[in-house]
């Protein structure tokens, strides 16, 4: 996990996005393509990332509606990785009172997960 914000519910995510690429901008100026999900896709989205940081492309990666379960690659890696920090109990529900303490527990997960897989390399 590169950077995240913890808002209100009532934030579209498309917004949210908006403004996570916007604190984005001088920590990784080398980032060139992002994947994101439907939620993100519209002119609002894609207006915020330009006037953030031109270089970027977005793509818009959508489920398959065929019928059956088809694996998309790139969504799988988002999917995953929400469902390793989905496994800290800590996160799995919204108990905290302040979103500085979700944010926080976020990042101890994410930690968590780096550390298993540079000490567990098999």
């Amino acid at each position: 996990m590169l950077h995240a914000i913890v808002h209100a519910a009532d934030i579209q995510d498309r917004d949210g996005g908006g403004l996570l690429v916007a604190t984005l901008f001088g920590l990784y100026p080398f980032l060139s393509k992002l994947y994101a999900d439907a939620g993100y896709q519209g002119p609002r989205f894609q207006e915020a990332v330009t006037r953030a940081m031109r270089q970027l492309e977005v793509e818009i990666v959508k489920r398959c509606d065929m019928g059956r379960f088809v694996v998309l690659p790139k969504r799988w890696l988002v999917e995953r990785t929400i469902a390793w920090l989905n496994r800290c109990r800590r996160l799995a529900k919204d108990w905290e009172n302040h979103s500085r303490n979700a944010l926080a527990f976020l990042r101890l997960a994410s930690i968590r997960l780096m550390l298993r897989r540079l000490c567990n390399p098999a």
